[in-house]
C-alpha cells in the first residue's frame, strides 16, 4: 500500500484514502484492536465519506461502532478510556483541508505501540491484496456497504457533554474576571470550546469557529496565530488560546500578543504542580526537540526531565512507564496524565486559565519567569536517502561543535520521519552562534550524504 503509519496514524492527501483502503483499514483495526469503537472526525470536507467507509470496515471486522460525528481527538480518547473501548479519529490535525488521516486508540484510550501498528499494517496489506480489482481499479462498492448499522443506542451529544463536564471538574471554577480570546481553527473545537470556557466563568471572544469543510487551519489556529495575536491586543484580553484542527494541541498568546509555545506552557505547569506537590515523581516528560532553556529551568527547580523521541505517543509511553503526571511537546501537545490519555487542547487551556486565576499575575510575567528560551536554529538538509545513522557517522564533528558550545548549547541531528531530509537543530547562547554551528553541520551532512 502507498500510505503507511507515521508518528500519528495514517495521513496523506484525502484522495489517497480511497473507500477500499479505508474499509480495509477499518476491518484490520477491528480484528487487531478490539470489538467496540467510538469514532470521531474533524471538519474536513472528506470526513463524512471516510467516516462511512471506516465504520463499514470496522463493522465488517465484527466491531460495534458508536459514531460521534465532529468531535475533538481528546474527546474520543477520553470516551475510549472511560468505557474501556477502542477509538478512531478521522483527521489530519494541523494539515490543510485537502489532507486527511486516521489514527487509532487501543482499548482504554491509549495510542498504539509500534508493535501493534506493525501487526495492523500486516493484516491491512493482506486485506488490500484480496480486494476485487476490475479493469485495474479497486471495486469501491465493497467499502461502502456496511454489514450492520452504527450503535442506535449511542447518544453523541450526551457523550460529549460527559467529556466537557470532566474537563470542568479538573479546574477550580469559577474563573471570574478572566478575559480570553480563542481561535478554534475552524476545526473540531468550533462548536464546543466557547461554551465550556464560558461555563468555567471566563469572558470569551471567539475567532475562526465557522467551518465550511475547506477552511480548517486556513490562516488560523495554532499554526497561524496572527489573527489571535491582533485580537488579544485590540480587545485588551488577558490571553488568547489557539487550537489546531483536531484540538489535541494548544498554543497561547499573552496580553501583549506574544506567542507562548508548548515549552513555556509545560514549564509553567511543571513549576505550578511541583509547588503544589502534585507533580508525580517530580518529573516531566518531553521530546528531544524541547528547548535547552526548559531543561535548565527544570534543573533549577529539582525536577527531573525524561526525554523521548519526537511524537506525542512516545511522551505518552514514557508517562505510563514512569508514572509521571505531566508531559508534552514544543508544538503544544500537553498531557495531564491524571485527567487524560492524550494531548487535550481544551484541558490545557482550562488548566492555564486556572493557573492564571490563582496567581493573579499577568500571563507575560509568568511566562517570562518560567524559563529563558535559548535561540534555536533548525536546518533541513535535503538528501537522496535518509540515513538513520547520521549522528553516528558525524559523531566527531558533532562532538567538536558541542565542545565549543559547552553547557550553554545543544546539538541534535536526526532524519525526518516522513521526508527525505536530515534535520540539524542547534541551540546556543546567541542566534549568531547557533547559525554558524548549524551551517557547518549542514555542510557536513551534505558532504556525507552525497558521497
Amino acid at each position: 500500500m502507498g500510505l503507511r503509519f507515521g508518528t500519528d496514524g495514517v495521513r496523506g492527501a484525502a484522495a489517497e484514502l480511497s473507500d477500499a483502503f479505508v474499509f480495509a483499514l477499518g476491518e484490520a483495526a477491528a480484528r487487531t484492536l478490539g470489538s467496540s469503537f467510538v469514532v470521531g472526525r474533524d471538519t474536513r470536507e472528506s470526513g463524512p465519506r471516510i467516516e462511512r467507509a471506516l465504520v463499514a470496515g470496522l463493522e465488517r471486522g465484527g466491531a460495534v461502532v458508536s459514531v460521534l460525528g465532529v468531535a475533538p481527538t481528546p474527546a474520543v480518547a477520553w470516551l475510549a478510556a472511560r468505557d474501556t473501548i477502542c477509538g478512531a479519529v478521522i483527521s489530519a490535525s494541523h494539515n490543510p483541508w485537502s489532507d486527511n488521516g486516521i489514527k487509532f486508540f487501543g482499548a482504554g484510550g491509549r495510542k498504539l505501540s509500534d508493535e501493534v501498528e506493525a501487526e495492523l499494517e500486516t493484516l491491512l496489506d493482506e486485506l488490500l491484496a484480496s480486494v476485487v480489482v476490475e479493469s485495474g481499479e479497486e471495486d469501491h462498492d465493497v467499502a461502502v456497504t456496511p454489514d450492520l448499522a452504527p450503535d442506535p443506542v449511542f447518544d453523541a451529544a450526551s457523550a460529549l457533554r460527559d467529556w466537557t463536564e470532566a474537563l470542568l471538574a479538573a479546574v477550580s471554577v469559577p474563573l471570574d474576571g478572566l478575559h480570553v480570546v480563542i481561535d478554534c481553527a475552524n476545526g473540531a473545537q468550533s462548536a464546543i470550546a466557547a461554551g465550556v470556557i464560558s461555563a468555567a466563568g471566563a469572558r470569551v471572544e471567539v475567532l475562526h469557529a465557522s467551518p465550511d469543510g475547506r477552511n480548517i487551519n486556513a490562516d488560523c489556529g495554532s499554526t497561524h496565530p496572527e489573527d489571535l495575536q491582533a485580537a488579544v491586543v485590540a480587545s485588551g484580553a488577558d490571553l488568547g488560546l489557539a487550537f489546531d484542527g483536531d484540538a489535541d494541541r494548544l498554543l497561547a498568546v499573552d496580553e501583549h500578543g506574544v506567542v507562548v509555545d508548548g515549552d513555556h506552557l509545560l514549564a509553567l505547569f511543571a513549576a505550578d504542580l511541583h509547588a503544589r506537590r502534585d507533580l508525580r515523581g517530580d518529573l516531566v516528560v518531553v521530546t528531544v526537540m524541547t528547548n535547552l532553556g526548559f531543561r535548565i529551568a527544570m534543573e533549577e527547580l529539582g525536577i527531573e526531565v525524561v526525554e523521548t523521541a519526537v511524537g506525542d505517543r512516545y511522551v505518552l509511553e514514557a508517562l505510563a512507564r514512569t508514572g509521571g503526571s505531566l508531559g508534552g511537546e514544543q508544538s503544544g501537545h500537553i498531557v495531564f496524565a491524571d485527567h487524560a490519555t492524550t494531548g487535550d487542547g481544551l484541558l490545557s487551556g482550562l488548566q492555564l486559565l486556572d493557573l492564571l486565576h490563582r496567581s493573579g499575575r499577568p500571563f507575560s510575567e509568568l511566562a517570562a519567569q518560567s524559563m529563558t528560551q535559548l535561540p534555536q536554529v533548525l536546518r533541513n538538509v535535503a538528501v537522496a536517502h535518509r540515513r538513520s545513522d547520521i549522528a553516528e557517522v558525524l559523531a566527531g564533528p558533532i562532538a567538536a561543535e558541542q565542545s565549543l558550545l559547552g553547557t550553554s548549547g545543544r546539538i541534535l541531528l536526526r532524519p525526518s520521519g516522513t521526508e527525505p531530509l536530515i534535520r540539524v537543530m542547534v541551540e546556543a547562547a546567541t542566534e549568531a552562534i547557533a547559525l554558524e554551528v548549524a551551517g557547518r553541520l549542514a555542510a557536513a551532512v551534505e558532504e556525507v550524504c552525497s558521497a
